[in-house]
């Protein structure tokens, strides 16, 4: 058996990318899984620590995924942090389609939102509703 080698784990491109149907927004979008730094930071991002205690901040958690996803043909983000507040207005059904394109190709899986609401010591956060 043959051991990948630094190098060669370093210049694989990885990524995994999906054209996603959004009848709503009358065509196609490419989304692209994240990368463990994004992931990592996607799930920072949604992570409220008060002292010892932490909570998960569920309001506009698709809008956050679909924000970092969406990519142009060159693998390049369309949106940026600034959109997410835009895009958490856009329809439930079109986020919910990339956001679960966008959940498969970054390994992030239900279990895997369960688990961090589990940590959280509140379970969710009061002014939002389970992903």
């Amino acid at each position: 058996m043959a051991y990948l080698g630094r190098d060669e784990i370093l210049q694989v491109d990885d990524l995994q990318y999906e054209d996603v149907e959004v009848p709503e927004w009358g065509g196609v979008v490419r989304v692209r899984g994240l990368t463990g730094a994004e992931r990592d930071a996607f799930e920072e991002s949604i992570m409220d620590q008060r002292g010892k205690k932490f909570r998960v901040l569920l309001q506009n958690l698709r809008a956050k995924l679909v924000a970092l996803s969406i990519v142009d043909e060159a693998g390049k983000r369309l949106f940026s942090e600034g959109d997410v507040g835009k895009l958490g207005t856009k329809s439930a059904a079109a986020l919910q389609r990339v956001f679960e394109a966008a959940q498969r190709l970054s390994g992030i899986s239900d279990e895997d939102v369960d688990e961090l609401v589990k940590n959280s010591s509140s379970g969710q956060s009061d002014d939002s509703i389970s992903a």
